[in-house]
């Protein structure tokens, strides 16, 4: 294949740049660029001055409001958005859900959650795991039983990012128990406003609250929020996952962060010298890069072959893999490139409070939260050893 991109490629780039420099408000690009915390009213009004532009669903087709660009634009796109230093757009309503409610929901469903993931009036969260029931999602608990046209849900998800916020869960329940575990699972959208939800929130190391227990106690779900059909959800499942893990290798953040880590490696000195220039240092970063391109020259291969098909393929695995990996080992050379200035950590400054870190250090002063949360990467989505089994199976036939 071609890795160097088309005049058309080239000219829509320059595009794509000029948009956000002129459009990309120069708080939120702050808050990213320094790994600083954002508020559910920064995703939201990034993902509304995306939705006025009409760019804020790339991967949608045309009919549903997305952008009719190719596979290489959709990945000039997020490559510039990256580099920009865009805040992200969550990927629980456009990334996820949609793409199953455009291949399995029915017309009215379609018609009437779409245009509200499209324009953020519905913030989306993902209730898929359980204590217990993670990386062996199959082996679920949750259970909905139907009585008339509604389902009765009881049970309890867990790790659920930024439940907290949302406006709508898109659930996989236990609606048989008499047949195989894959077999008696649906898909269920649930609103989160319904009688019976409760959300606890789990404090995590680095003491932000990003994800939460849900619990459900006799909540009455319509049978008309059934996606597809009852006990095929496992199947519907798969093929949100798919979606999820080609998006979970985020190669151009990983790019910006590799910028970042040389900016500062270089600032750092070590006997005397740039840390950048320390045989050893220079070797991990030597070898990182190259990863990192490699990871994007598969992505760029996935990605073409993706078009000629209904939806990602097992090589999604190979992706979440490699990509989750890239990230943590990013987040490993920050933390050692600033040595004890990471050590403290204050989550006033993360909050946005410049005038608050300890360390007197802008760049240092975020990292090791940062490093901690990027512990989670290879474990959702599927946890990693999950992936290479699929890998094994799927693609190397063993």
């Amino acid at each position: 294949m071609d890795l160097n991109y088309a005049p058309a490629d080239l000219a829509f780039r320059d595009t794509v740049r000029s948009w956000l420099q002129a459009n990309l408000p120069p708080d939120l690009q702050h808050k990213v660029l320094n790994h600083k915390r954002l508020s559910k009213e920064d995703f939201v009004r990034w993902h509304k001055t995306l939705a006025r532009q009409g760019w804020v669903a790339p991967n949608w087709p045309p009919e549903y409001g997305g952008t009719g660009w190719n596979k290489v634009q959709q990945h000039i796109w997020e490559e510039e958005c990256a580099r920009a230093g865009t805040p992200a757009i969550m990927p629980f309503g456009v990334n996820m859900v949609a793409p199953v409610i455009m291949a399995f929901g029915n017309d009215a469903q379609k018609a009437t959650y779409l245009p509200r993931i499209l324009s953020c009036e519905d913030w989306w969260c993902q209730g898929y795991s359980e204590p217990g029931s993670g990386s062996d999602l199959a082996s679920l608990k949750t259970r909905a039983e139907r009585e008339g046209d509604h389902y009765i849900v009881n049970g309890q998800k867990t790790w659920t990012t930024l439940a907290q916020h949302a406006d709508m869960m898109f659930c996989l329940v236990r609606t048989d128990n008499g047949v195989r575990k894959q077999e008696g699972i649906s898909f269920l959208l649930i609103d989160m406003k319904t009688p019976g939800i409760t959300v606890r929130p789990i404090i995590t190391l680095d003491e932000d609250h990003e994800v939460n227990e849900v619990f459900f106690d006799k909540v009455s779900v319509p049978v008309a929020n059934l996606i597809g059909e009852e006990n095929k959800g496992w199947t519907y499942a798969k093929y949100l996952l798919g979606h999820e893990r080609t998006g979970i290798a985020a190669v151009g953040r990983s790019k910006r962060e590799l910028g970042f880590v040389k900016r500062i490696a270089a600032a750092q000195c070590k006997n005397g010298k740039p840390l950048i220039e320390d045989p050893l240092f220079s070797a991990k970063l030597a070898a990182l890069e190259i990863e990192l391109m490699a990871l994007e020259v598969t992505v760029l291969r996935v990605l073409s072959q993706e078009g000629k098909r209904r939806g990602p393929g097992p090589e999604a695995s190979m992706l979440k893999v490699a990509g989750t990996e890239v990230q943590q080992r990013l987040t490993e050379l920050m933390v050692e490139a600033v040595g004890p200035m990471g050590l403290p950590f204050d989550p006033a400054y993360l909050e946005g409070d410049s005038a608050h870190s300890i360390a007197g250090d802008d760049d240092a002063a975020p990292l090791v939260p940062y490093y901690f949360n990027y512990r989670k990467t290879s474990i959702y989505g599927g946890s990693n050893e999950i992936q290479k089994n699929i890998i094994t199976q799927m693609i190397l036939g063993l």
